[in-house]
């Protein structure tokens, strides 16, 4: 008896990768519209899958060529350009056979999939952290010294000492581990782009509790950000404590 193609899509949606072209081998002779259309849609899913796995491992080229040192730490920070909020830096080491599909420059994604990322990154790192400087210090010592600071913090509060820092496109002073800075690293670095998702979704996490607090100025939607919102909230507001005085002072 034919089976009905409610229970073949079952098994399709059931299958692992492997077991999907037993599939495909299975059902290659079904004439149905339905049987072929999901062999189909799935050949294409595979598809996807295979290239994705090929931007990982072009992904993870830095990794490789800097293992033989010992861990590779990305860094990367999230909050140099915002009005409001602090900086944050990211720090991630992942092991060797770490496979993290769709990882990717955090600006890349969506929020909802940071969140989700964030999570896999967390599980499957041999270490990450954050590295955090308010505005205040910002407006002290400027934001490319508190981009420091923030990365330096990350790195140092590490539960294991990397020997190799890829970093995206700075050179940070004060650490005493060999340092690779790449232009657009999170593009084009792993342990990066994972250091960028982790410092965007703290992040994003902290300005949505301030908003909390301070709702009139909208932090949970710009984050911090100079929009025609935010800039028309601090004309009729004020500034806020979490403001950096010297990055608002053409507003006010």
């Amino acid at each position: 008896m034919e089976k009905k193609i409610s229970e073949i899509k079952h098994e399709f949606a059931s299958a692992g990768t492997e077991e999907l072209w037993g599939l495909f081998a299975l059902y290659a002779e079904d004439s149905r519209a339905g049987v072929s259309g999901l062999i189909k849609q799935y050949k294409k899913k595979l598809e996807k899958l295979e290239k994705e796995k090929e931007r990982l491992w072009k992904m993870k080229e830095y990794e490789r060529q800097y293992r033989y040192m010992g861990y590779v730490c990305g860094i990367d920070e999230a909050g140099r350009g915002p009005l409001a909020g602090p900086v944050v830096a990211g720090a991630v080491i992942l092991p060797g056979d770490c496979e993290i599909l769709w990882l990717n420059d955090s600006k890349q994604l969506s929020e909802k999939k940071r969140e989700v990322l964030y999570d896999e990154i967390m599980e499957k790192a041999v270490a990450a952290e954050v590295g955090i400087v308010e505005s205040g210090k910002i407006d002290e010592i400027n934001i490319l010294q508190a981009t420091y600071e923030a990365m330096r913090q990350a790195v140092n509060k590490l539960s294991v000492r990397p020997q190799v820092l890829l970093n995206d496109a700075v050179t940070i002073p004060g650490l005493d581990i060999r340092q690779i800075p790449i232009i657009k690293g999170d593009a084009k670095s792993l342990s990066i782009a994972a250091a960028s998702v982790i410092a965007k979704v703290t992040r994003d996490r902290l300005m949505k509790k301030y908003d909390e607090s301070m709702p009139e100025y909208g932090f949970a939607s710009h984050k911090g950000y100079g929009s025609a919102a935010h800039i028309e909230a601090i004309k009729k507001y004020g500034p806020s404590p979490i403001h950096r005085q010297s990055f608002i002072s053409n507003f006010l």
